[in-house]
């Protein structure tokens, strides 16, 4: 998957650092391995809302506002995908999601208004020990994310 992102975003001309470092299984730990501020993490939620699982993405210095995603897409459940349902839908781990839908998975990408608030994000490319620092814009241009505020 890490490879899959660097040549997507090669082939998009697209600048951006890749770190490769320890297992980091939190926001907290990516971010100290990155050497960047939590704020400019990503943070990938797979969520099923209603019926359906999408994609979520906030800065990981914040925590998801499930009131205004129910409100949002008009469903009354939301819950957390388990780890098999994650697996099945991306082939990854827990912290290990990057915050795209298309190409990479068939899943609608919500982006919530923290992560433009920033110059940069950062994330886990596909695993644990490798990410990938980017200028938002670039990020947001690409990644084509439906924007709404979700995060507290």
């Amino acid at each position: 998957m890490f490879e899959q992102i660097c040549q997507w975003l090669d082939e998009h001309e697209v600048a951006y650092r890749s770190v490769h470092h320890e297992p980091t299984p939190t926001s907290e730990e990516s971010a100290r391995a990155r050497g960047e501020d939590l704020k400019t993490g990503g943070k990938a939620l797979l969520l099923k809302v209603g019926k359906q699982f999408h994609l979520f993405v906030l800065s990981a210095a914040r925590k998801l506002d499930a009131p205004a995603v129910k409100k949002k897409l008009g469903a009354k459940k939301l819950r957390f995908a388990s780890r098999e349902e994650l697996h099945q839908l991306t082939g990854l781990q827990p912290g290990a999601v990057p915050p795209f839908g298309k190409p990479f998975f068939e899943l609608q990408l919500y982006v919530d208004t923290s992560i433009p608030e920033n110059e940069k994000i950062a994330f886990n490319a596909g695993s644990l020990t490798d990410s990938v620092i980017m200028k938002t814009t670039d990020y947001l241009r690409l990644a084509n994310p439906i924007i709404f505020s979700f995060s507290k």
